[in-house]
């Protein structure tokens, strides 16, 4: 039997095959002296060997492996991305926000392998589910940098009745910091003067998450009904 991978996912699919066989398939052919496979092998050993890493990674991540040009590193991206929606099509149409806990599973899968911070905005309805979630910012989260208007313009054309603000911290510590804060009061006090609640702003880490409310402000498990 071929022990090439496109012969072998033709006559015993795609399950039997290694992730290095499955990632050569996406890539196409080798660089100059080597085979696919090694260029499959220089991808997996960039990610850790985490199909997770891979699909945080950039084009500029993968563009600089020998024997991967920016139409291959597209075509990795590409497959990564259709791995994650596909992931995405078993969550339940308009999920409901019942507290915390929800927004995490439901933010932690895009953010938690991420080299650098994404802040979000998960638009609700009257009865807590997700209407629609925006990225409003990447890069470093800073009050100075974040315009209410990022958040609130779609929550409005969304008719949406309540927002919660997501961001991640690529160290893995959830623990908020001072500008977390700020921009949780920022947008705090935009949602009030048009009529738009944030019900809670949760950091999410390695396996864990924390909200980044003041202490004065309800948390969302106790503003949001079961």
């Amino acid at each position: 039997m071929s022990q090439r991978p496109r012969e072998r996912l033709r006559v015993l699919g795609p399950r039997a095959l290694s992730l290095r066989e499955l990632l050569a398939l996406v890539i196409g052919s080798g660089g100059s002296g080597c085979s696919v496979l090694v260029v499959a092998d220089r991808v997996l050993e960039t990610v850790g060997g985490r199909l997770r890493s891979l699909s945080a990674a950039s084009p500029a991540d993968l563009e600089v492996i020998p024997g991967v040009g920016r139409a291959t590193a597209a075509r990795i991206l590409a497959a990564a991305e259709l791995g994650v929606r596909a992931r995405e099509e078993g969550l339940p149409v308009r999920p409901r926000i019942r507290g915390p806990e929800d927004v995490h599973r439901l933010m932690a899968p895009r953010l938690r392998d991420l080299p650098h911070e994404e802040f979000h905005a998960l638009l609700l309805n009257t009865q807590h589910r997700v209407l629609r979630d925006v990225t409003v910012t990447r890069g470093i989260l800073d009050a100075s940098l974040i315009h209410p208007r990022e958040v609130f313009r779609p929550a409005i054309l969304e008719n949406a009745a309540s927002v919660i603000l997501v961001h991640n911290h690529p160290s893995g510590d959830p623990s908020p910091s001072v500008e977390d804060r700020a921009v949780t009061r920022q947008m705090i006090e935009a949602g009030r003067s048009i009529g738009i609640r944030v019900l809670d702003h949760i950091v999410v880490g390695e396996g864990r998450w924390e909200t980044a409310l003041p202490p004065s402000e309800p948390h969302a498990g106790s503003g949001v009904a079961p």
